[in-house]
C-alpha cells in the first residue's frame, strides 16, 4: 500500500530476487518507504532493516559514484571512503538498520576495517570475502568485517562451505546463508542454514516459487522440530 499510494500499481513490479522495484530517486526515499511500512504493521520494535550495498558495483578508483544508475550523471555525487562512513553513520542513526552488506569495494580493506570497528551494526562480507577461505582468514586477522555471506556454489563444495562457516564462527562472526539471483526451487539452503545454526538466511522476497521454497522448508523444519524449535530473538547473530 505504501508504494502503490505513491507510484500506483506499476510501483509493485518486482526485480530478479522478487523484491519491489519502484522508481525511487534516492536511498533515503526507499528507506522512508520501508520505515513507513514497518510503522503501519505496528511492529516498530521487532522489524529491523538490513542493507545490501554491493559497493564494488559503483566504485571507480578510490571513489564511490552514487549516481551510477542515474541517466543524468552529473559527476557531482562521488564520495570518498570517509564520506561513505559518514553516510552510513547517519543512516544507522535515522533508521533501524542492524546489518550492512559490502559497504565498501571488495579491495577497500581499510575503510571496511574502520567502519567495522565502530560497532554500529553487523558488517557482512560478500564480495569482500567471496566465500574464499584465504580472504576470510585475512578479514579475520584485519577485523575487516564481522559476518560471512556464504554462497555454496561460490565456495564449491558443501565440505568447503562447512569449513568456511567454522572459520567465521571461530572468529565469533555471524554467518548468512545466501541464495543466488538465478535460483531454483531447491530448498536445501534452508536445511543448511538450520543445520549449521547460522540464524540468518538470505533467500529473497517471499515472491515466486524459487524464493518461497526456502521459507516453506523452514516452516516444515520448525514443524518437525516441534518443542525443540525456539525463537532466538535478539540473539539472531549468534544463535
Amino acid at each position: 500500500a505504501v508504494i502503490t499510494e505513491r507510484y500506483g500499481s506499476h510501483g509493485c513490479n518486482v526485480g530478479e530476487d522478487g523484491g519491489f522495484a519502484p522508481n525511487i530517486s534516492s536511498l533515503k526515499e526507499g528507506l522512508e518507504f520501508v520505515k513507513e511500512a514497518i510503522g503501519r504493521t505496528g511492529y516498530n520494535e521487532k522489524i529491523k532493516i538490513a542493507l545490501g550495498v554491493a559497493a564494488t558495483e559503483f566504485c571507480i578508483g578510490t571513489k564511490y559514484d552514487l549516481d551510477y544508475k542515474s541517466a543524468n550523471k552529473s559527476g557531482q555525487n562521488f564520495k570518498s571512503g570517509e564520506d561513505m562512513i559518514d553516510m552510513y553513520k547517519e543512516l544507522c542513526e535515522a533508521y533501524p538498520i542492524v546489518s550492512i552488506e559490502d559497504p565498501f569495494d571488495k579491495e577497500d580493506w581499510e575503510h571496511s576495517k574502520y567502519f567495522t570497528s565502530l560497532g554500529l551494526c553487523q558488517v557482512v562480507g560478500d564480495d569482500l570475502l567471496m566465500s574464499n577461505p584465504k580472504r576470510i582468514e585475512r578479514a579475520v586477522q584485519e577485523s575487516a568485517c564481522n559476518s560471512l555471506m556464504l554462497k555454496v556454489n561460490q565456495v564449491g563444495t558443501i565440505t568447503e562451505a562447512i569449513e568456511a562457516v567454522k572459520l567465521a564462527k571461530d572468529a565469533n562472526w555471524s554467518v548468512v546463508i545466501s541464495q543466488r539471483s538465478g535460483e531454483s526451487e531447491d530448498s536445501f539452503l534452508a536445511d543448511l542454514a538450520v543445520g549449521l545454526a547460522t540464524g540468518q538466511i538470505k533467500a529473497g522476497a517471499p515472491c515466486r516459487g524459487e524464493r518461497l521454497a526456502k521459507y516453506n522448508q523452514l516452516l516444515r523444519i520448525e514443524e518437525e522440530l516441534g518443542d525443540q524449535a525456539f525463537y532466538v530473538g535478539d540473539d539472531w547473530r549468534h544463535c
